[in-house]
C-alpha cells in the first residue's frame, strides 16, 4: 500500500494514514486503501483489535479538497468508498481504537467518531470543518457524533465548525483518554493490547450491541451522500474550494 501502513503486533493491527506532507488528507487512493485495510483486518483471525492513526504528528486533515469536483460520477464513487469505509469501521466485529496527534478535521473527525475508543494527545484539536467550504457532513458523522456526545453538542460542532481543544473533547465524551503529545499511538496500542486479551466473541457481541441499529447508519450514509453530491455541484463549494486554495475566508452568496 502507498498511503496506509499496516503493522501487526500481538493481535493488534495498526493502520497508519501515511501522507504526512499533506497532513494525511483523505485522497481517493487513501480512502480505497484504508477501506480495504479495515475490511481485511475485520476478516483476519490474526487481528483482534484495530488501531487507527496518522503519520507525521497529525491524524487527518479531512477530505482532499484538491481532488473534489462537481462531477457527479466522480463524487458518487468517492463518497461511496468513504461510506464503505465507515460501515467497515462501525459494523465490523473488531474494536477500533483511534490514536490522535495534532488534529482530526472534517472527514478525519468522522473517522475518530466511528472509533470505539479514542486516545488523543492533550494538544490535539478537533473540528467538523465541512461548512467552512460549503459542504455537509460525510463519513457518517451526523450518525456517529450525536451518539458520542449528544445531539445538542453534535449540532453545535457541525453547524458552527469551531475548533475544539482536546480537554473539552474529553469532557464531552468525544475522547476517552488524553496523553502527552507524541505518545498517543503508544497509549492507544497499550489500550488495544488490553482489549486483545479479552474474549473475541464477547468483544464482537458488545460492539454490535453498543452500535445499535446498523441499518440506521446505512440509511444515514445514503442521505449524506445525496446531499453532498448536490453541494459539490453548487456555488458554495466552488467558493469554499477557491477560498481554501487562496488562503482566505470563504464568502458565501446571500
Amino acid at each position: 500500500m502507498d498511503f496506509v501502513d499496516v503493522v501487526d503486533s500481538g493481535g493488534v493491527r495498526t493502520l497508519t494514514l501515511n501522507e504526512p506532507k499533506r497532513r494525511n488528507a483523505l485522497s481517493l487512493e487513501m480512502r480505497v486503501e484504508l477501506r480495504d485495510a479495515v475490511r481485511a483486518a475485520m476478516d483476519d483471525a490474526r487481528c483482534r483489535v484495530v488501531v487507527l492513526t496518522g503519520a507525521g504528528g497529525f491524524f487527518c486533515a479531512g477530505g482532499d479538497i484538491s481532488s473534489m469536483s462537481a462531477d457527479p460520477a466522480a463524487g458518487e464513487y468517492r463518497l461511496r468508498v468513504l461510506s464503505e469505509l465507515a460501515e467497515a469501521l462501525a459494523g465490523g466485529p473488531k474494536p477500533v481504537v483511534a490514536a490522535v496527534e495534532g488534529g482530526a478535521f472534517g472527514a478525519g473527525l468522522s473517522l475518530v467518531a466511528l472509533a470505539d475508543h479514542v486516545v488523543a494527545a492533550d494538544d490535539a484539536r478537533f473540528c467538523a470543518s465541512f461548512g467552512t467550504i460549503g459542504l455537509g457532513t460525510d463519513g457518517g458523522l451526523s450518525w456517529s457524533l450525536p451518539r458520542r456526545i449528544g445531539r445538542g453538542r453534535a449540532t453545535e460542532m457541525i453547524m458552527f465548525g469551531e475548533v475544539m481543544e482536546a480537554a473539552q473533547a474529553q469532557r464531552i465524551g468525544l475522547v476517552e483518554r488524553l496523553t502527552a503529545p507524541g505518545t498517543a499511538l503508544e497509549a492507544a496500542q497499550h489500550r488495544a493490547a488490553l482489549l486483545a486479551a479479552r474474549s473475541r466473541d464477547a468483544l464482537a457481541a458488545n460492539k454490535a450491541a453498543l452500535s445499535g441499529a446498523h441499518a440506521d447508519l446505512t440509511a444515514l450514509l445514503a442521505t449524506e451522500k445525496e446531499a453532498q453530491l448536490t453541494l459539490l455541484a453548487g456555488p458554495d463549494f466552488a467558493e469554499g474550494r477557491a477560498a481554501f486554495f487562496e488562503k482566505r475566508k470563504a464568502v458565501f452568496p446571500a
